[in-house]
């Protein structure tokens, strides 16, 4: 028996070594000296210090924060009054309409960025701001109503019946009652959407325009060029606020349990 724990142990850890290992590496060339970012060659912050110099990187930064913004509030917004209209109101195609709505989760990527950039051009609209908004809500949102989903599950219908007892109107009765039942879980999806939209790039790239190019776009455009130490920083920032959000989304996950 002990072997075998040992055995799963050992397993264990080529694992997380195996995800891990790559990203570990990434960070601590990040703080590297050397240009060429091969070989150590001492510490140095000036890879982070020139990325506020650099207007390409700022500037599809300022791009990534307007788009997960925007995503973010919509998928907020939809995804809240999905999961309540789903779990109040029950009738036949509820389960065929739930299905659709999860669909853009498990799709591949590609598929749905090409689907996407097909029904943009066929209806004339043109890429910008609101075509990479739109791409991201479709499936950012769900994760938002799965997420409330999952609280509504433990909603004891006698609070709205309560509220509506005092005189409370079923608009007063969502909003003060409900939604505040809600938060925990409208804020875990929301910083769920959050980082899904900040670190998009498949969908983003058949639906972006050449002055909406997002954070993902650009360095991987610069990747293809050739090393740059400045990537290395920029991407350990992303990992950095990537693994705060998600340790809020755990936080509060844990909280509405």
């Amino acid at each position: 028996m002990n072997q075998v724990n040992r055995l799963f142990g050992v397993w264990t850890g080529v694992v997380f070594a195996f995800f891990y290992l790559p990203i570990a590496i990434l960070i601590i060339f990040s703080f590297n000296e050397s240009r060429l970012n091969i070989v150590w060659t001492g510490f140095t912050l000036e890879w982070y210090t020139s990325l506020w110099q650099d207007r390409g990187l700022v500037r599809t930064l300022q791009n990534s924060l307007i788009v997960a913004t925007a995503t973010t509030l919509l998928s907020v917004v939809l995804g809240t009054a999905g999961g309540w209209l789903l779990f109040r109101y029950r009738y036949r195609a509820s389960t065929v309409l739930e299905t659709l709505v999860f669909l853009p989760m498990i799709v591949p990527e590609v598929i749905l960025g090409v689907s996407l950039l097909i029904l943009f051009v066929t209806v004339g609209l043109r890429l910008g701001y609101t075509t990479i908004v739109i791409s991201h809500v479709t499936f950012c949102f769900p994760f938002v109503m799965a997420a409330v989903q999952a609280r509504l599950a433990g909603l004891d219908p006698s609070l709205e019946e309560a509220a509506l007892d005092l005189g409370a109107t079923p608009v007063q009765a969502f909003t003060k009652v409900i939604v505040p039942y809600l938060m925990p879980a409208i804020v875990s999806g929301a910083l769920m959407a959050f980082t899904l939209s900040l670190d998009e790039l498949i969908v983003t790239w058949f639906t972006a325009s050449a002055g909406t190019r997002t954070m993902p776009l650009e360095i991987f455009g610069r990747v293809k060029k050739g090393l740059d130490p400045s990537l290395n920083a920029i991407s350990t920032v992303f990992i950095l606020v990537t693994v705060l959000a998600v340790f809020l989304t755990e936080a509060l996950r844990r909280r509405n349990a």
